[in-house]
C-alpha cells in the first residue's frame, strides 16, 4: 500500500515539476549558432576562400600534363598501279604515341606573388568576419535572453502587487464591516485592485511577446513550453565583484578594441588586399616570361614506342606595347578601391570610438542607477510598512498607503530594469572591445 501511495504522489508531482524544459543561456546560444542561416552560409563561404588561396599558390607552380593516344587507319583501293581495275587492296596502320609537357610562368610582373598575398589576406579577413558574426549572434542572443528575463521578473513584481492589493482589499472590506473605515476606501481599493489586475495582464502579454519573438529568432516553435534559467543575481554579484568601470580608462579600451576587434582586423586585411590588387594591375605594364617543355614519342607498335623520341624546350617573352589603355583602367580602379578601403577603415575606427564612449558613459550611469535603485527599494519597502501601520491605527489615509505601495512597486521594477541594463552593458562593452568570450555561453 505504501508503494502505491508513493507512485500516486510521483504521478501528481511529475507534471508540475518536470513539465517544463529549462532553456539556459548556453543552450540558446548553441541553438542560435546551429540554426542561423547567415552564420552557416559564412561558415561554408570560408571553403571558397581556402580554395582561392590554394589556387593562387598553384599558379606559382608549373602546369604539367600527359597524353596517350592510339590511332587506327585503313586504306582500301580497287585500282592497280596502271589505273586498271583489279582485285581490291587494303592497308591497315596503327599508331601509338605518348607525351608529357607543360609550361611555367617564370615572371609576370610579380602578379602571381601579389595574388597569393591577396588571397591570404582575403582568407584571413573572411575568418575575422566569421568570428565577428559569431560574436554578433552570441550578443544578440544574450541581449534577447536578458530582455525575456527582465519581462519575467517584472511580471512577478506585478503579480506580487496584485496579491498585496487583494489582501489589502480584504482587510479594508473587513474594517468597513466593523465600521473602522468608510465605504469610499473600499471603492478606492477596489479600483486599485482592478488596475493591478490590468497591469498583470499587460506584463503577461509583454513577457509572452518577448518570449515568442525570442523563440522565433532561435528557430524554436513559439508554442514550445520552456522555463528560463535565471542566474542574474549570481552574474551581477560576480560582475560587480570584478571591479567597477571607473577603474578602466577609455583610451585603454579604445586601444584594446583596435587590437582585438575582428571587424577592424578584417578591414585592415581588406586594405592589404586592395594594395596587392594595385600590384596585380600594374603588372600589365611589365613583360612576362614563360617557358614550355615537352617530350613525345610515336611508333607503329607498343614495343617500339620509345624508339623515336622528341624533346622540346622554349622560352617566350611577351612585351606589352599598347593595350588600349585597359591596363591604365585596371590600375585606376585598383587605386580607387584602395582609397575606399582606407575611408572605410577610418570610419570604422571613428565608429568604434563613438560606441565605446557611449557605452562607457552608460555603464558608469548604470552603476549609479544600481546603487540608487537598491536604496530606493529598501526605502520604499520601509515606507510602505510605516504607512500600513499608520493606516491600521487611523493616523493616515488610504491614499497615502496606495501611494507608498505604488512607489514600492515602481522601485522594484526600476531596480530589476537597472540590474539587467547593467548586465547587458557589461556584455556590450566586451562585445565592442572584441573580447566577448564565446566559451562562456557554449557547451563544453
Amino acid at each position: 500500500m505504501k508503494f502505491f501511495r508513493i507512485l500516486l504522489l510521483l504521478a501528481l508531482i511529475t507534471p508540475s515539476a518536470f513539465g517544463q524544459r529549462v532553456l539556459t543561456l548556453e543552450q540558446a546560444t548553441q541553438i542560435a549558432l546551429q540554426k542561423n542561416t547567415v552564420f552557416l552560409q559564412s561558415q561554408e563561404n570560408l571553403k571558397s576562400y581556402e580554395a582561392a588561396k590554394k589556387s593562387a599558390f598553384g599558379a606559382l607552380l608549373p602546369a604539367i600534363g600527359a597524353d596517350l593516344s592510339w590511332n587506327w587507319n585503313r586504306y582500301e583501293s580497287s585500282a592497280n598501279s596502271s589505273g586498271l581495275l583489279s582485285g581490291s587492296n587494303s592497308t591497315d596502320s596503327r599508331t601509338y604515341s605518348a607525351g608529357i609537357g607543360g609550361s611555367w610562368k617564370l615572371f609576370d610582373g610579380l602578379a602571381s606573388y601579389a595574388n597569393l598575398d591577396r588571397s591570404e589576406s582575403n582568407l584571413e579577413a573572411a575568418r575575422m568576419n566569421f568570428m565577428k558574426l559569431k560574436q554578433d549572434i552570441i550578443y544578440q542572443t544574450l541581449s534577447a535572453y536578458y530582455d525575456v528575463l527582465t519581462a519575467k521578473k517584472l511580471l512577478s513584481v506585478k503579480e506580487d502587487d496584485l496579491k498585496w492589493n487583494k489582501k489589502n482589499f480584504e482587510i479594508i472590506q473587513e474594517r468597513n464591516r466593523l465600521g473602522s473605515v468608510t465605504i469610499a476606501d473600499v471603492y478606492a481599493q477596489q479600483v486599485k485592485l482592478g488596475n493591478a489586475e490590468l497591469e498583470v495582464i499587460k506584463a503577461q502579454n509583454s513577457f509572452e511577446t518577448l518570449k515568442s519573438n525570442f523563440f522565433y529568432y532561435l528557430g524554436i516553435d513559439v508554442f514550445e513550453d520552456y522555463a528560463f534559467e535565471d542566474k542574474a543575481d549570481q552574474t551581477l554579484s560576480m560582475e560587480l565583484g570584478e571591479g567597477s568601470i571607473g577603474g578602466l580608462k577609455l583610451d585603454d579600451l579604445v586601444n584594446q578594441a583596435l587590437k582585438t576587434r575582428y571587424d577592424y582586423k578584417s578591414s585592415k586585411l581588406s586594405l592589404n588586399s586592395a594594395e596587392e590588387s594595385i600590384t596585380i594591375a600594374q603588372s600589365g605594364y611589365l613583360p612576362s616570361l614563360r617557358n614550355n617543355f615537352s617530350f613525345n614519342t610515336q611508333a607503329g607498335s607498343p614495343g617500339d614506342l620509345f624508339e623515336n623520341k622528341n624533346y622540346s624546350f622554349g622560352l617566350t617573352l611577351d612585351i606589352p606595347i599598347f593595350s588600349g589603355w585597359s591596363t591604365d583602367q585596371q590600375v585606376q580602379l585598383a587605386k580607387i578601391d584602395k582609397s575606399v578601403r582606407e575611408l572605410e577603415l577610418r570610419d570604422l575606427e571613428r565608429e568604434i570610438k563613438r560606441d565605446l564612449l557611449k557605452n562607457y558613459l552608460d555603464l558608469q550611469a548604470s552603476e549609479k542607477r544600481l546603487e540608487v535603485g537598491k536604496s530606493n527599494v529598501l526605502a520604499a519597502s520601509e515606507n510602505r510598512k510605516i504607512e500600513e501601520e499608520k493606516y491600521l491605527l487611523g493616523a493616515t489615509t488610504l491614499l497615502n498607503v496606495l501611494i507608498a505601495n505604488s512607489e514600492y512597486t515602481n522601485a522594484q521594477s526600476g531596480y530589476i530594469t537597472a540590474q539587467f541594463d547593467y548586465l547587458k552593458l557589461k556584455e556590450q562593452l566586451e562585445y565592442q572591445i572584441g573580447l566577448l568570450d564565446s566559451s562562456k555561453f557554449e557547451n563544453k
